[in-house]
């Protein structure tokens, strides 16, 4: 990581993907706003590079998560789960 990026604790895709479980095409749809039910995630572009906050991320996921009556985490259904092939 850079200098600049220490001393604002910023993530690059791929660590915001490895932190998410995810690809970095999925933290870039994230941060364009095209994951449904979710907003957008914060970033700054420098360029062509996108970097994160860490402390944005970990108010994004705080924001997005959806707990059940039971207190359990739950998740949207997925697109295709109505479908039949």
């Amino acid at each position: 990581m850079s200098m600049l990026a220490d001393k604002f604790d910023l993530l690059t895709l791929a660590d915001a993907a490895e932190l998410l479980h995810c690809s970095k095409a999925h933290v870039c749809k994230a941060i364009n706003g095209r994951v449904r039910g979710c907003a957008p995630i914060p970033s700054v572009s420098l360029g062509r590079r996108r970097l994160i906050r860490r402390e944005s991320l970990h108010q994004w996921l705080e924001a997005n998560e959806r707990v059940a009556g039971d207190g359990n985490l739950t998740t949207l259904p997925r697109r295709d789960a109505g479908k039949r092939g």
